[in-house]
C-alpha cells in the first residue's frame, strides 16, 4: 500500500501544476546492477520529457556512470563523459551541447526524477542540463523544517504535502528551483543500494555504478 502512496504523492501534489496533461504517460527503465528502476515521465513536463525520451532511445545513457552520490540526498548520473571515465577523472560538467528550458513544478519527494542544472548567476533562468539528472533519495524532513523552507522559499504546502515529506522523505530545499520531470514508480529499493556506496571525494563511487536507460512503452 505504501508503494501506492508513494505513486500518488507526487504525480497529484506539485507546487506549480500536475504532472498529468493527459491519461497516457511514457515510462522508462533505469537498469543498474543494483536493480531497475521504472520511472513515470511526466507530462506536464514536456520538453524534460521528450528530451529523455529521445536520448535513451539513441542510447545516450548506455554504460554512463551515476557519477555523484550523496547518501540521504540524490543519486546523479547522466554525464558523457563519465563513459570509460577513469578512476581519477572528476564528473559533472559534460552534456549534449545543449540546456533545457526549466518546467518547475513538481516536488523533491523521495524518488523524484530530477534534471541537474549549473547554479549560480550563470544560469538565472534555471535552465537544466540537457542529460544529467538525479533521483532523490532524501530523509523524513521535521515540521519545523518544512515551515522553514515555506518561510525562505515563500512557497506553501498543504498538509498532505507536509505529510508526504514527514513520512517518506525527500528534499523540499530543492524546492522551486530545479526540474522534476518523472518520478520512481517501481525499484524505490535500487536508490538506497546506489546511495549506499562508497564513494571518494567529490562524491564519485569508488566503484562504478553504471547504468542504461531504455523506454518500456
Amino acid at each position: 500500500m505504501k508503494q501506492v502512496i508513494f505513486f500518488l504523492g507526487i504525480c497529484v501534489l506539485t507546487l506549480l501544476s500536475s504532472c498529468g496533461g493527459g491519461d497516457e504517460f511514457t515510462y522508462a527503465e533505469i537498469e543498474t546492477e543494483f536493480g531497475v528502476m521504472k520511472v513515470k515521465l511526466y507530462n506536464s513536463t514536456p520538453l524534460h520529457r521528450d528530451n529523455f525520451i529521445k536520448l535513451a532511445k539513441e542510447g545516450f545513457y548506455e554504460d554512463l556512470l551515476f557519477h555523484r552520490v550523496i547518501s540521504g540526498f540524490m543519486v546523479q548520473g547522466g554525464d558523457p563523459k563519465s563513459k570509460g571515465a577513469g578512476p581519477d577523472v572528476r564528473l559533472g560538467t559534460g552534456g549534449p551541447g545543449y540546456r533545457i528550458p526549466a518546467e518547475i513544478g513538481a516536488l523533491h519527494i523521495k524518488g523524484a526524477l530530477s534534471a541537474a542544472r549549473t547554479g549560480g548567476a550563470s544560469n538565472p533562468e534555471k535552465e537544466s542540463s540537457g542529460s544529467q539528472f538525479y533521483v532523490v533519495q532524501g530523509k523524513p524532513v521535521q515540521e519545523a523544517q518544512i515551515s522553514s523552507i515555506e518561510k525562505s522559499k515563500g512557497v506553501k504546502y498543504t498538509q498532505a504535502q507536509r505529510d508526504l515529506y514527514r513520512t517518506l522523505g525527500g528534499t523540499p530545499q530543492l524546492d522551486n528551483d530545479y526540474t522534476v520531470f518523472g518520478e520512481v514508480v517501481e525499484g524505490m529499493e535500487v536508490i538506497d543500494k546506489i546511495a549506499a556506496v562508497p564513494t571518494k571525494p567529490g562524491d564519485r563511487p569508488v566503484e562504478d555504478v553504471k547504468m542504461s536507460v531504455k523506454i518500456v512503452n
